[in-house]
């Protein structure tokens, strides 16, 4: 499909390229206020129900009485403050940066089909967790090296992808295509792994499905300064985004080293999914729909789009993973069954594909 971009001086559109519809800038800049509010007013209420979920029920008004330390019941601040809250602020976070990852996937490429999942980043990043967890010693598998390990899995992968893509230059056509093969032999190789230890199964699922299950305080201690480095910089990162999205010519001639950008974002992207896999798993699609929603509601400048888009898909994490909660899985253990709650991971996989496809069929429209 054909998109149109916004020249800087004018904002009217100018020139062919592959990319996105824009909306006019003066119309997304009109929106944005009342988008980026809107949202995060669902961000918040979608947090008072993920809280309260659970065995023990608990109404938003006594999830704000126990952050508050003012709860009723002691059970229930303890509830709220030791089991549900580090789950919620995870989901919140996570989903973030793999929205903010994807969107900048999506400007590298000038393809809103890119994505973490869609580009090898998180695959890579779950092979290097699985292979960890499969090869090291017990006393070596602590949870405080998985950020690290899937980091280097990410960086790894995206490299190669840069490498096999790169011809003269680094097509954004060819980055894509390059990503997607990447990744499929990265999870080919990931299940080889789980077939040679089928023991292993249990504790790596949680990393090829994508969890927020039993996720607590030390989960979020690895998190958030991984969130506090890579966030900001894939918000700082727009001005480069809006560059390369007009084009290598065009982003030359604005000041841009087009590959050198192109590198620096690709960075920031594995940085944002490594983080967050490392922590929650392969949760796919996430970084596919937020951002193209935010970009239907304020149009392509990165300006805005990529503050919507990880705000968008932290609320879409969090929707999903409300569901799962209601939704359970009986397993057999012994002579019992226990029960579960869905893995988040397996319900954006199921909701996301459809939306995949409709996006596929919309492009060749």
């Amino acid at each position: 499909m054909e998109g149109r971009v916004i020249t800087r001086a004018t904002g009217r559109a100018a020139g062919p390229t592959t990319g996105f519809a824009l909306l006019p800038r003066s119309a997304g800049a009109r929106r944005f206020p009342a988008f980026l509010a809107g949202v995060g007013a669902l961000v918040i209420a979608l947090a008072a129900l993920h809280i309260g979920l659970g065995t023990v029920r608990i109404v938003p008004g006594e999830v704000a009485a126990a952050l508050l330390g003012r709860a009723a019941d002691p059970v229930h601040r303890q509830i709220v403050w030791e089991l549900r809250l580090p789950r919620t602020l995870i989901a919140l976070v996570a989903g973030a940066m793999l929205g903010l990852a994807g969107a900048l996937l999506q400007a590298i490429t000038r393809n809103p089909l890119a994505s973490p999942s869609l580009t090898g980043v998180s695959a890579g990043g779950v092979l290097a967790v699985v292979a960890w967890l499969s090869f090291a010693p017990a006393g070596l598998a602590a949870a405080g090296v998985l950020p690290l390990l899937a980091l280097a899995g990410g960086l790894t992968t995206i490299t190669l992808v840069y490498a096999l893509s790169w011809q003269g230059g680094s097509d954004p056509t060819r980055l894509a295509l390059s990503g997607i093969l990447v990744g499929a032999i990265c999870s080919a190789i990931t299940l080889i792994l789980l077939v040679l230890d089928a023991q292993r199964i249990g504790s790596v699922l949680r990393w090829i499905i994508g969890s927020v299950n039993g996720r607590v305080w030390v989960h979020w201690e690895i998190l958030w300064p991984w969130a506090l480095a890579a966030l900001p910089l894939g918000l700082l990162s727009a001005g480069a985004a809006n560059a390369l999205g007009l084009g290598d010519a065009t982003a030359a001639g604005l000041g841009q080293r087009p590959e050198r950008a192109r590198a620096a974002l690709l960075f920031v992207a594995a940085l944002l999914t490594a983080g967050a896999v490392a922590v929650v798993g392969a949760i796919g699609f996430i970084g596919l729909i937020g951002p193209h929603l935010a970009r239907r509601l304020v149009g392509d400048d990165a300006r805005r789009a990529f503050p919507l888009s990880a705000v968008v898909a932290a609320a879409i994490l969090l929707a999903a993973d409300v569901v799962a909660q209601a939704l359970t899985l009986e397993f057999p253990f012994g002579d019992a069954t226990r029960r579960a709650g869905l893995p988040v991971g397996a319900l954006t996989a199921l909701l996301g594909a459809p939306f995949f496809l409709y996006l596929m069929l919309r492009e060749e429209r």
